[in-house]
Formats: C-alpha cells, sequence, structure tokens
C-alpha cells in the first residue's frame, strides 16, 4: 500500500506540477534514508506535488523535562516535511538543502502524537519558500497547533552535487 495523496485537504491549493516523473519515490526515500528522521520515529502519512503530511508517535524521548514534546523534535518534524513538499516540485538530479529556517513555538501541550501538514507557497529554480504547521494530537485525540515554521530551501542542481563529489566532499 502507498503513501495516499494530500489532496483530500480543505483548502489545499496548487502550487505546481512536478518536473520528476520519480517525484513521489524521492518523497519516500527522503523519509526512509534520512537516519535521524527514521530514528526519531517521524513518519511520512501522505503526500502529492508540493504538500507533505508527516506524524511520529511520542515516546519518553521526545519530551523535555516538563513533558511535552522537545521542541528540537518540532523543529525536526517541520523542516524534513518542508524539504520532502519541496523536493516533490524539483527536476530530476535537483536536490534540496535548508538555506533558511524560522519556527514558532506557539504553545506547550501534553500530546501522545505530533501532526505536521507542509506546503510549498512559492517554488523556484534556485529557492523554494514552504510554511509548515505543527499540531500536538492529545490523549482524547483533538489536535491543537503548536507550531509554525516558514522555511526557505536552496535548490542545488546536479552540478553540484557531481563538483561536490568529484572533491572528496
Amino acid at each position: 500500500m502507498g503513501i495516499p495523496e494530500t489532496s483530500h485537504l480543505a483548502g489545499a491549493r496548487p502550487v505546481g506540477e512536478p518536473r520528476n516523473p520519480d517525484w513521489r519515490r524521492m518523497v519516500e526515500r527522503g523519509f526512509a534514508e534520512a537516519a535521524f528522521v527514521h530514528e526519531n520515529g517521524i513518519r511520512l502519512v501522505a503526500c502529492s506535488p508540493g504538500r507533505v503530511e508527516a506524524s511520529v508517535e511520542l515516546t519518553p524521548h521526545h519530551f523535555q523535562n516538563t513533558g511535552v514534546p522537545h521542541a528540537g523534535l518540532m523543529a525536526t518534524l517541520a523542516d524534513h516535511s518542508s524539504g520532502a513538499a519541496a523536493i516533490s516540485l524539483t527536476a530530476p538530479g535537483e536536490i534540496i538543502l535548508t538555506a533558511e529556517f524560522k519556527i514558532s513555538l506557539l504553545r506547550a501541550v501534553a500530546a501522545k502524537k505530533l501532526h505536521c501538514l507542509a506546503e510549498v507557497v512559492r517554488p523556484g529554480s534556485q529557492l523554494c519558500f514552504v510554511e509548515a504547521s505543527v499540531e500536538a494530537e492529545t490523549a482524547d485525540g483533538a489536535r491543537k497547533l503548536v507550531a509554525r515554521a516558514s522555511v526557505t530551501l536552496a535548490v542545488l542542481g546536479a552540478d553540484h552535487h557531481a563538483a561536490r563529489a568529484a572533491a572528496g566532499r
């Protein structure tokens, strides 16, 4: 069973057509192969071009000493989901790297799970701008907005990747 599309979301807006026919595999691979993300239990839930939904079931190591999810986990969830949303619109051979990241932590909530929706606002050939919302799911199943992130990502071409490999970096 594949990852479902997010096109059912209320208020979803088209942001562009994928330029890589393998866009879905790129998004899925990004979640499967990013060790830090994988080891923290962050999972891809759904995706469509320019949109990614991800979540993490919270375990004791995800909490800070006050019993709420750690801001570092929320930031990682927002950043990685944003990168995946951006990569879904890139051309074959292009890669995405975060150039600027700002997160607003809106409230501390005791939660059992975190959910993130990342949406590309402005795709570009050199920079891509993405916004992400992180919601905490409480024990009774209610969701509360706990963070918003604005992420600017650099789009690097295949030539950049090849030059680094040739230089041994």
